[in-house]
């Protein structure tokens, strides 16, 4: 191949160099990506078999007043189980073809021609992130993308290997009636997932239901998360809870999310980092190429403390 021998070291440096600020990039950019990450519920754990979730499901029955020499009910509790999810695999390639690399000879141009290949992939890694974690049905790719929320949040289905119709604790509130939009449904999906002050911090939707939101709001009464507005994106409140959309959103859906059990987890070592170029050719093909890799998943803790509107109009 053409070039600089040490081009193999000159780029695998940049592009490692490059990667703390592509996580950055990657998570500041789509608002639900971004929700999760401010709120601590983007975490690195360091792997194993499976991700495992413990489940509080049901009260402790030994809680009680009690007086003098009163015995204490020492009964041991059930009501904690776990949900377990398998591992997810995500890349992207990038690749430096024989002639581009002759045709960019010198560090300066090979690193500015890497630094645009860098920006495509990044840019796809976002979309395709994205689009998964908003997925309603099963993880496409044959079980292989990552899940999304409106797979997570139904009244059905077996999530973390519990089933929703043998216990209905595993079961999010879900308005699958079709028509227009109302405030009334939106207040109905919000305290149904509401426990005291343990209320959805983020609603979510498509950008044609957000107008249809606006619509409904008093005239001349536009409050939002300023949070969310210097980090640019649109948003209203509902209750206390910003309301924002985005293009990946299904249509006719709106998630009432609770982050706090919300997780999207990363292995150690493995969440978005990347490889060093590798020189020569490979399966035939004239290039160097190097790898940026995302081992992880989307997990669920408490379905019932999440609801969506589905079928919805505006």
């Amino acid at each position: 191949m053409a070039g600089n021998p040490d081009f193999n070291a000159i780029l695998s440096t940049t592009l490692q160099n490059y990667q703390p600020q592509l996580v950055d990039n990657i998570f500041t950019a789509r608002v639900l990506l971004e929700h999760l990450n401010s709120r601590g519920r983007v975490v690195v754990e360091e792997g194993g078999t499976s991700i495992v979730e413990p489940l509080v499901y049901a009260q402790n029955d030994t809680v009680g007043s009690y007086s003098g020499y009163d015995a204490i009910d020492l009964t041991p509790q059930e009501g904690i189980s776990a949900a377990e999810y398998n591992w997810k695999q995500m890349a992207a390639s990038i690749a430096i073809s024989g002639i581009e690399e002759a045709k960019n000879r010198g560090t300066e141009a090979i690193i500015k021609l890497l630094n645009a290949k860098v920006m495509q992939a990044e840019e796809s890694l976002k979309e395709s992130l994205n689009d998964m974690l908003f997925a309603s049905s099963s993880p496409a790719n044959n079980g292989k993308d990552f899940q999304g929320i409106g797979f997570l949040i139904s009244a059905s289905g077996t999530i973390g290997g519990i089933d929703a119709s043998a216990n209905s604790w595993w079961q999010s509130y879900v308005d699958s009636a079709g028509g227009a939009l109302t405030t009334a449904q939106m207040t109905t999906a919000y305290n149904t997932a509401s426990r005291g002050n343990d209320v959805p911090d983020l609603v979510v939707t498509t950008l044609a239901l957000f107008g249809k939101y606006e619509s409904l709001l008093t005239a001349n009464v536009r409050y939002q998360d300023v949070t969310k507005a210097n980090l640019g994106f649109q948003n209203l409140m509902f209750k206390q809870t910003p309301v924002v959309f985005d293009v990946s959103c299904p249509s006719g859906e709106m998630f009432f999310l609770n982050s706090k059990y919300l997780k999207l987890v990363g292995m150690n070592g493995h969440w978005f980092t990347t490889t060093e170029f590798q020189k020569g050719t490979v399966a035939g093909v004239d290039a160097r190429y190097a790898l940026i890799m995302a081992f992880g998943e989307l997990t669920i803790s408490n379905r019932a403390r999440q609801a969506k509107l589905t079928n919805k109009t505006a």
